[in-house]
């Protein structure tokens, strides 16, 4: 045990347990003089308590009685630092973080014969008094004494021990905020770490979402957010409401929370005269075991009538099978009656971090890969589908891996009533080329489960370039995607992106400008300005995306870049242009949104008997092209599109992200011809409601 605490002191320094003659406690003026380390572990709790006595603004605290715990180290310069305080009001937490700032160093722990730092954890009683003393918690105080007594019971139960009382779950202090659990993808939640993330210098790579808490912690301080907006609240239930997770366990080597959660919404549709609603109830849990191990997951049950715009890409989206439609970016919908659709999601992961480098998630959930508010590349439009990822972080590089199984759930591909079945595999390697620069590189390949093929291990290899073995088995046995990206940090606050996609390139189209059908490609230019024009939490966006016609599609149309008839990347699929104006701000726990978005598309015109495909639904093939060459983009039948979003809200609990909200989108779209895809529609839509924020809706679509 000595040679275990002395390796662990070696490199981390020691712990407020036991002591041996290789160290010693800090020492404060008034112990200089003891050798005897008893008596010298008695001064120091002595004079700490006196000292921060003294610090403390008894003011703070009512004649109430409360207790406080306290976790803190002193570091090799004799330093005290908090890590974390539990107190039951902020104020408190406040006024003794205070006090312990006005504690003078001390001469540090020694071990061995040079400096360390110690960690200590002790329970206060409040308010403090004169000659009071603290609860001392030693984490090798043996609670199962009496365990193993004979009880009379023959020789076979020697061994049983009494060992219940052992386990303790009352020590969760903010154990998520620095694990591998991973962060729920919200627009509003990322822009923060985000700016932190891209400061120039930093070596964080900031396409791959969701994040893990660990990692943002690296650049973002989540424990100094989280107590900034800490309100005041003397009971449990409000504690539990305003600023806590509703039901935390923690152990000394396990954790878990879980939070109940709502997406509530009323609202109206004036133009169509449609009263929208929807009804989430959703549990929410995020756990560790161990160092290596940690995992999550999601249950919504919802019912949901939405503008008609939204409802009608709900009805064309439907699957086979009865149901009347899909919810993007949620999944299936069954008919709950009067235009209502029930949607249950389910999402959830299990993460495992063998070393420093390496992590390995098996799960259910969703992805996005870019900087941008769009990803051209894997975007979070689609519903959660099933996937392993592995990711290794070194130098740097960041590297990652998807192996996904997908569904296409059209009635003209079903085959024995089953929903046809497709796997695709991703590579996203990004480099931080420059403290400034950073570069990306991916590379998707889909192929579907024909001849009893099944997952193809030829695309298992991590490494392997899959444009050579979409060749090796057939031109319609797979259809790749490549790509890169881009990132460059003008200041500390400016940030510019892109990204490059080549689902086929005939560089002889690009340069004789022919319009090749071949030519299928999309970028996307971007810039955010964070802090702007120095003011702290605003956030300007503008981006550009350019998709050209047939790009993501196939001639063999299930091998399109698509998941359950929704867009695996950009939402309105291909043919079109945006350009997107957003800016976001938060002070404290309020928060507000303004987002606008002008852009063409390009539709099938499917009337007057021209069913020819020009290029802009994925889900279409490429053999019904309406010609080889000449295709420009929003060719078709040509629909301009504007849209406007105002959102203000304000943040109840930041722990599980339950906010208060209010909002307004305006959305116009003017096809030359109405058809059964598209109308001509203006929509004004008012929205109210409470939701835990642990995922994006995409209205603007």
């Amino acid at each position: 045990m000595r040679m275990i605490c002395a390796i662990w002191a070696l490199f981390f320094g020691c712990f407020a347990v036991a002591q041996s003659e290789l160290e010693t406690f800090p020492i404060f003026p008034a112990c200089d003089r003891i050798d005897n380390n008893a008596a010298l572990e008695q001064c120091f709790y002595r004079e700490l308590y006196k000292n921060l006595c003294q610090a403390y603004d008894q003011t703070a605290m009512d004649s109430t009685s409360s207790k406080a715990t306290l976790r803190f180290e002193v570091s090799r310069e004799g330093k005290f630092e908090p890590i974390i305080f539990d107190a039951p009001t902020a104020a408190l937490k406040e006024s003794l973080y205070e006090a312990f700032s006005k504690l003078e160093p001390i001469t540090p722990a020694v071990y061995n014969g040079n400096p360390t730092f110690m960690q200590f954890i002790v329970n206060v009683q409040l308010p403090m008094k004169e000659n009071g003393s603290f609860y001392i918690i030693n984490q090798n105080e043996d609670l199962t004494a009496n365990a193993g007594q004979d009880d009379g019971s023959d020789i076979a139960f020697a061994k049983a021990n009494n060992n219940y009382n052992s386990i303790t779950s009352n020590n969760y202090d903010g154990q998520e905020l620095k694990s591998n659990a991973t962060i729920p993808f919200s627009y509003q939640r990322y822009h923060r770490y985000e700016a932190a993330m891209n400061k120039v210098g930093n070596n964080a790579h900031t396409a791959v979402k969701p994040y893990t808490f660990n990692y943002v912690n690296q650049y973002f301080d989540l424990e100094e957010e989280r107590n900034s907006l800490l309100t005041d609240s003397d009971t449990w239930l409000g504690r539990k409401f305003w600023n806590e997770h509703f039901f935390e366990v923690a152990g000394e080597d396990y954790w878990f929370v879980i939070d109940p959660g709502v997406d509530l919404q009323l609202g109206k549709d004036t133009g169509e005269d449609v009263n929208t609603f929807n009804n989430t109830r959703l549990v929410a849990l995020n756990g560790g075991v161990g160092k290596q191990i940690t995992f999550g997951a999601t249950i919504q049950e919802s019912q949901g009538r939405f503008a008609q715009y939204f409802n009608r890409e709900i009805t064309q989206r439907a699957p086979d099978g009865g149901n009347p439609g899909i919810v993007p970016g949620r999944g299936i919908a069954e008919d709950g009656g009067e235009n209502i659709y029930d949607y249950p999601v389910a999402t959830g992961y299990v993460n495992y971090k063998p070393s420093k480098y390496f992590d390995l998630q098996i799960g259910h959930g969703q992805h996005f890969i870019g900087d941008g508010y769009r990803s051209l590349v894997l975007s979070d439009n689609s519903q959660p589908f099933p996937y392993v990822k592995v990711n290794a972080k070194f130098w740097k590089i960041d590297y990652t891996v998807l192996y996904t199984s997908l569904r296409d759930v059209r009635p003209e591909v079903t085959a024995d009533d089953s929903f046809r079945t497709k796997y695709m595999t991703h590579h996203y390697l990004s480099w931080n080329a420059t403290k400034r620069l950073t570069l990306g590189f991916f590379e998707s390949v889909l192929w579907q489960d024909d001849n009893g093929r099944g997952f193809d291990f030829n695309y298992i290899n991590p490494l392997i370039f899959y444009q050579t073995v979409e060749l090796e088995t057939g031109s319609r046995g797979g259809n790749a995607l490549l790509g890169i990206t881009g990132k460059y940090k003008i200041s500390d606050r400016v940030t510019a992106y892109g990204q490059l996609v080549l689902d086929e390139f005939a560089s002889s189209s690009v340069i004789s400008g022919d319009g090749s059908y071949q030519n299928k490609s999309a970028y996307q230019l971007g810039v955010k300005y964070q802090n702007a024009f120095s003011v702290p939490n605003l956030m300007l966006q503008a981006e550009y995306n350019r998709v050209r016609p047939y790009t993501y599609s196939h001639n063999t149309i299930v091998l399109n870049y698509g998941n359950s008839n929704q867009a695996l990347a950009h939402p309105w699929g291909a043919s079109f242009y945006e350009a997107i104006l957003i800016g976001r701000y938060t002070k404290d726990r309020w928060y507000g949104i303004a987002k606008a978005i002008i852009g063409e598309r390009g539709f099938d015109i499917l009337s007057n008997g021209d069913n020819a495909y020009y290029g802009g639904n994925i889900y279409r093939t490429e053999d019904d092209r309406i010609a080889d060459n000449g295709n420009a983009l929003a060719q078709g039948n040509n629909a301009p599109f504007s849209y406007a979003e105002l959102e203000a809200g304000y943040l109840i609990n930041p722990a599980s992200n339950l906010k208060v909200y209010g909002q307004f989108i305006y959305r116009n779209i003017s096809p030359e011809i109405d058809n059964a895809v598209v109308q001509d529609a203006t929509t004004t839509w008012f929205n109210f409601g409470i939701r835990t924020d642990i995922s994006n809706w995409g209205f603007d679509r």
